[in-house]
C-alpha cells in the first residue's frame, strides 16, 4: 500500500463517524462499499467514516455472507417483523428495494405494487422511523422505461411525502472501474434546506473500461476451488443469459441474480464463468468469500451492488454530510 492510501485510510479515524441502517443489504456489497478498506484490480479503495450500525435481509445465506466479510450487525429475517430492532436517528440509511417487479426483463411485472417491489415501502418506513439526513435508494435501470412510470411516480411521491427533496440518476458502473456493464438507478433523499448532493464523477469512458480479461484473465489456469467460490454452473446453453459468451475486449454482460445458472460463458475456456470470476466481474475483492453453495452464490453476487461503485457513491454522500455539518 503506497503512503499515501495508509494515509488516507487512517484519516477517518479523526474525523466524525457517520451511521449507517442497510436494507436489503444481501451479501453485502454496497455495505462494503461505504465502508472502503478493500483492494481490487490493483486499486486501494479507502477506509470511509462510516459505520453500519443495523442491516438486514431475509436469506439466511445472505447473512452468513455478510456476517463473515462485514460485521455482525445483520438482523436476518422479514423486514416488516424486525423493524423495531433498528435504531432510531441515523445519519444514512441505504438499500437496494427488490426489483424482479420492475425489472427490464419483466415487462409485464406488476410494478411497485408487485409483491417483491412494493417492499420499497419498507424503506419508506425505516426513512420516517430513523430520520436521516441523507437516503440512497437503488433499483434497476428498469424503473425508468415507459411501462414503469406509474411506478416510479408513486415511488418518488412516498419518498417526497416525508419530507426529502429527491433526485434520481441512471449509472453505468462500467464508468466507476467496474469491469461490466450494469446500469442502475440511484435515488438520493435529502432534507430540505441543507447541502445538494452532487454525483460522483465517473472515471472512464467507453474508451477506457475495464475489460473482462483485465478482471479475470489471471484466473485462467486455476482448478475449481470451493474454498474461494472458484466454482462454475454445469447447465447446457439456453436462450437465456446462457448463451451469451464474455468478450475478452468489453466489459462483461450484467451478472443477474435469477439466471437458474445460465450465467455468462468464459471468453476462452469452454465452461460457464466460476463465482470467482463473477464476483472480480462485480469488483468484489478476491478475500470476500462467499458462505454458500453454488446457486446461493448465484443470487447474492447477481443481487449485489459493486462495492466499486458503492465506494464512490459513498464519497459523495461523505461530500455532502461534511457540507450539511457546516450549514
Amino acid at each position: 500500500m503506497s503512503l499515501f492510501a495508509a494515509i488516507s485510510a487512517n484519516s477517518f479515524i479523526t474525523e466524525q463517524t457517520f451511521s449507517v441502517v442497510s436494507l436489503f443489504s444481501g451479501c453485502g456489497g454496497m455495505d462494503l462499499g461505504f465502508k472502503g478498506g478493500f483492494e481490487v484490480f490493483g486499486r486501494y479503495y479507502p477506509r470511509l467514516p462510516f459505520e453500519i450500525v443495523w442491516a438486514n435481509d431475509i436469506n439466511e445465506a445472505a447473512c452468513r455472507t455478510y456476517r463473515r466479510n462485514i460485521n455482525e450487525n445483520i438482523v436476518c429475517g422479514d423486514i416488516w417483523d424486525v423493524m423495531d430492532s433498528m435504531p432510531k436517528n441515523v445519519d444514512v440509511v441505504i438499500g437496494g428495494f427488490p426489483c424482479q417487479d420492475i425489472s427490464i426483463n419483466n415487462i409485464r411485472g406488476s410494478g411497485a405494487i408487485g409483491k417483491r417491489s412494493s417492499l420499497y415501502k419498507a424503506m419508506v418506513e425505516t426513512i420516517r422511523i430513523t430520520k436521516p439526513k441523507i437516503f440512497i435508494a437503488e433499483n434497476v435501470k428498469g424503473l425508468l422505461m415507459r411501462h414503469n412510470k406509474s411506478s416510479l411516480h408513486q415511488i418518488l411521491e412516498d419518498f417526497k411525502s416525508l419530507g426529502y427533496e429527491i433526485s434520481y440518476k441512471l449509472y453505468n458502473a462500467a464508468d466507476y472501474g467496474v469491469p461490466q456493464i450494469r446500469e442502475r438507478v440511484f435515488i438520493v433523499g435529502t432534507q430540505q434546506g441543507r447541502a445538494k448532493f452532487v454525483p460522483p464523477e465517473p472515471e472512464r469512458s467507453g474508451k477506457d473500461w475495464m475489460t473482462a480479461r483485465e478482471a479475470i484473465s489471471d484466473l485462467e489456469c486455476l482448478e475449481a476451488n470451493p474454498e474461494i467460490n472458484h466454482i462454475w454452473s454445469l447447465a447446457n446453453r439456453s436462450p437465456e443469459q446462457g448463451n451469451r459468451q464474455l468478450d475478452p475486449n468489453k466489459p462483461g454482460y450484467t451478472i443477474r441474480a435469477e439466471c437458474h445458472g445460465n450465467i455468462q460463458f468464459h471468453y476462452s475456456l469452454p465452461r460457464r464463468i466460476s463465482m470467482r470470476e463473477a464476483a472480480r466481474i462485480q469488483s468484489f475483492p478476491d478475500n470476500f468469500i462467499f458462505e454458500s453453495k453454488l446457486r446461493e452464490t448465484e443470487r447474492q453476487v447477481g443481487n449485489a451492488v459493486p462495492p466499486v461503485l458503492a465506494w464512490h457513491i459513498a464519497n459523495a454522500v461523505l461530500n455532502y454530510l461534511r457540507d450539511w455539518c457546516q450549514v
